[in-house]
């Protein structure tokens, strides 16, 4: 660092954060669900030149500054071609009739009036499987969001569902790559981390439950009989449905429990989604090519575009082509944009101290256990907001806390499960982190709509927060002060 730079100030901190909080105010009382199509991108970057100038005013140097956009920007490359891989998996999914398939058969089989709880615990098995709330949401949540609209449910508290089921489930699995990032960086060991997650992740499940259970059995819905079968006989009408259209969501667990990174196992599960259209649904990928007769290279061209620009059909029902006609990897363009302009705006904060002197104030207003374990929920939530990344909100509260939780004779254990009910929990409930971007691709439901309904991650959190000031399943262990004196005596 250069000898003339200066530590910011306190009021250095705010000044971005609180530009960026009415900047993104004023962008959704403009342009509410469309926010995040535009003005909020605009405001993200706006405020990494505050934050630039506040730097360049400290001493820093623009090709410093502008470097750490780079290298912000760079740590989402992989997210990066997650986002396109997904949106390529979804065209041929729809494509090759395996979602089709499994709308078609959630239709028939779940009840309005369990629907939400069992789409809640069916992405929670599923997540648990494979390590991977991102996966479970583009493949069976995006099945779930196809039935909940042919049930006539609501789609916002049907991805509350999906999206508290599947991260309850990547919190507990052990291929998850949060689950080994929050233990490693908080210095524990994988299962002590999980077996200690178990106390505040179980009940707030079991509560998120009772709530979905309450509310399908409260909620009413009109015309449901006729709109099932109207979407089932439509379904049938344009696709081969049959159990053989599962294989590639088959195949694709498989590989996730096998631990294949997930790049190349979502986009083998795009291919063979195209190669099963190829296959099993010549009528509707004949029908795309618009030739008067089929032929292989018609069928390529199909694929080919499906995968990079989506799939589209036209029936008697709207209902369906709304809900059918999307993916794409374009269709991921608007999210890369949105990550892309939060991770500079969380890498100039970082890079120029604002970020740092931000968590120094919360750390020195955590004078009791219950303030420090809430003092590190809040940090892993405000680095969410600010850096808009998950694993930023994971790593940089765990590296500033370790040395306290150390000091004050608390088991690294509680922050690892802090680390997680503050910073994996919250991310999805954010529109421009990186996965509130993403869980608003895949569904097609807005943060703002859906965060409400996201009752685990909602109370995970705050039961986090009673069971801190309550002293309840708080491990200790001896102060590190005391253990020097003792290894010196």
């Amino acid at each position: 660092m250069n000898e003339t730079v200066k530590k910011p100030s306190y009021s250095d901190a705010f000044i971005p954060v609180i530009f960026l909080i009415v900047l993104l105010s004023a962008s959704v009382a403009l342009f509410g669900g469309d926010s995040s199509y535009g003005p909020n991108q605009i405001a993200l970057i706006l405020a990494a030149l505050v934050a630039s100038v506040i730097g360049l005013k400290n001493g820093y140097k623009w090709k410093d500054i502008e470097q750490a956009m780079v290298d912000g920007i760079s740590i989402s490359l992989g997210a990066i071609l997650i986002l396109l891989s997904v949106g390529a998996l979804i065209g041929t999914w729809l494509l090759s009739g395996t979602v089709p398939t499994l709308i078609y058969y959630g239709l028939q089989i779940l009840d309005p009036s369990w629907f939400y709880a069992a789409s809640c615990i069916l992405c929670g098995v599923v997540a648990m499987s494979i390590g991977s709330s991102w996966t479970t949401a583009a493949t069976i949540g995006v099945a779930l969001i196809g039935v909940a609209t042919g049930l006539g449910l609501s789609p916002a508290i049907t991805a509350g569902a999906i999206i508290s089921g599947a991260y309850f489930g990547d919190k507990l699995s052990p291929l998850s790559e949060t689950t080994n990032l929050a233990p490693a960086v908080a210095g524990t060991d994988l299962f002590s981390h999980i077996k200690h997650m178990l106390w505040t992740t179980v009940p707030s499940f079991i509560i998120a439950i009772i709530i979905f259970v309450v509310i399908g059995l409260t909620e009413t819905v009109d015309g449901n009989a006729d709109n099932v079968a109207v979407l089932s006989n439509t379904l049938q009408a344009h696709f081969n449905i049959n159990l053989a259209m599962l294989v590639p969501l088959v195949v694709l667990l498989a590989m996730a429990i096998k631990k294949v990174p997930a790049f190349p196992t979502v986009f083998i599960g795009a291919l063979l989604g195209g190669l099963w259209a190829v296959l099993f649904q010549g009528d509707v990928v004949a029908n795309m090519s618009g030739a008067d007769s089929a032929s292989w290279v018609n069928y390529l061209k199909v694929v080919w575009e499906t995968l990079f620009n989506g799939f589209s059909i036209e029936t008697s029902n709207a209902q369906l082509n709304d809900l059918l006609s999307r993916g794409g990897m374009s269709s991921m363009l608007n999210t890369v944009w949105l990550v892309m302009m939060a991770l500079t705006f969380g890498a100039v904060m970082e890079k120029v101290g604002l970020l740092q002197k931000l968590l120094e104030a919360i750390l020195k207003a955590a004078r009791s256990t219950g303030s420090l374990i809430t003092s590190t929920l809040l940090t892993s939530l405000g680095t969410n907001v600010i850096a808009a990344d998950q694993y930023m909100a994971i790593v940089m509260p765990g590296r500033m806390f370790k040395e306290e939780y150390e000091r004050r004779g608390l088991d690294s254990v509680n922050l690892s499960r802090t680390l997680e009910d503050g910073g994996t929990i919250t991310s999805p409930l954010i529109p421009w982190n990186t996965c509130g971007a993403y869980m608003q691709s895949v569904l097609s439901v807005n943060p703002l709509d859906y965060m409400f309904y996201c009752f685990f991650n909602l109370i995970n959190p705050l039961l986090a927060i009673i069971y801190a000031y309550l002293g309840y399943k708080i491990l200790r262990i001896e102060p590190k002060h005391l253990m020097r004196e003792e290894q010196t005596a």
